[in-house]
């Protein structure tokens, strides 16, 4: 999951360089961070919050034959 969430963020800001994707493993629950630079995070998060939802949307959906759940957080500094 982590290299599809990367791969999406890479392709929506303008430094892909710069932007850096993790992920926390738990048992059940496993959190990608996504940290980009300051200017592109409005391109992460989109107008309301609709690009972010629509990463989550794609997480819930690829992460369901997983049986685990999938949180994204997005670096606000």
């Amino acid at each position: 999951m982590r290299e599809l969430v990367e791969a999406i963020a890479c392709a929506l800001v303008d430094d892909p360089d710069v932007a850096e994707v993790t992920e926390i493993q738990g048992h059940h629950t496993h959190v990608i961070v996504v940290d980009v630079a300051k200017d592109d995070r409005g391109k992460i998060v989109g107008r309301r919050g609709a690009t972010a939802d629509a990463i989550r949307t794609i997480l819930k959906a690829a992460s369901g034959r997983d049986g685990k759940r999938y949180i994204l957080e997005i670096i606000e500094d």
